[in-house]
């Protein structure tokens, strides 16, 4: 992986990248976390194919904080802030993976105008934009509560990984969550309870592009029969996928089940993409 850290009007925003030059493909992770979750995506062949990327949102891993936590610490805030990386990196159109957190973000990226050669989410509910929109779209328990705290204790900190990436990988994760700006999932929690940001469903049900689900059989967060109620313009494989056994975050307790759907979505969002270029390309 090669690492650097793009500079923006918020801050700097650490930046992974693979040694690949195909098509680019940002991937966004969950609250608390930071882009080194995809390692098991790094090292998986199509890293060498696709120009894989993935960030550390402002107030979280490597990243600094924002300069303006009330206006960068919600999910339109941060979609903005990394749009502005793309561009800083010549990137003006790309595949979007979003875990969770991410998952929304990328949504609204969407929404914000940014051309996506194709979407997947993963632990992540499209939801229209206020309180019902959440409790339709998640799964009410105490576990998602800590995701709107702004300083948790050790045992809390504990349950929270566990909750996120299981127990086998949860004491990988803590130092990610306590690192975590104070401010930063408090202003989120109450931005996508009052309601700030674009209508989620809408965006992901008529995208053009491939909308690929993904999702862990006890995906502890997100309602999976809402995800499956949806009706998707364009859902890759003609269904949501579920993947046994796993939780929160498939991609990295099942990594190989998870690394050949995310390689199949990828040739398709490429092909996609090429196709796309070419249809712009004959109008212009």
């Amino acid at each position: 992986m090669l690492s650097r850290k793009v500079e923006t009007a918020q801050g700097r925003v650490a930046v992974l990248e693979s040694t690949g030059t195909g098509m680019p493909v940002l991937f966004i992770h969950g609250n608390s976390s930071s882009g080194h979750a995809f390692q098991r995506q790094f090292e998986a062949d199509f890293a060498k194919i696709y120009r894989i990327i993935a960030v550390d949102l402002l107030g979280h891993g490597q990243s600094d904080n924002a300069r303006d936590p009330q206006q960068v610490y919600s999910v339109p805030g941060h979609a903005a802030v990394l749009i502005d990386v793309l561009r800083s990196l010549k990137i003006h159109r790309a595949a979007l993976f979003g875990w969770s957190l991410g998952g929304h973000i990328a949504i609204e990226m969407i929404g914000q105008g940014f051309d996506a050669a194709g979407i997947m989410i993963v632990g992540t509910p499209p939801i229209r934009p206020g309180l019902l929109g959440m409790v339709r779209g998640f799964q009410t328990q105490f576990d998602l509560l800590l995701a709107t705290r702004g300083v948790l204790r050790p045992h809390e900190i504990e349950r929270f990984a566990r909750a996120c990436v299981g127990e086998t990988y949860a004491a990988q994760f803590h130092d990610a969550i306590a690192r975590t700006h104070v401010r930063a999932r408090p202003l989120l929690a109450r931005g996508m309870m009052t309601g700030v940001g674009l209508d989620q469903r809408q965006i992901i049900e008529n995208l053009p592009a491939p909308v690929a689900v993904v999702n862990g059989a006890y995906e502890p967060f997100a309602r999976l029969e809402y995800l499956s109620s949806l009706t998707y313009r364009n859902l890759w494989g003609g269904h949501c996928h579920i993947i046994d056994g796993a939780g929160h975050a498939p991609f990295l307790t099942a990594p190989e089940q998870f690394n050949s759907l995310l390689s199949l979505f990828l040739e398709d969002a490429s092909r996609y993409h090429a196709d796309d270029a070419e249809r712009h390309r004959v109008v212009a």
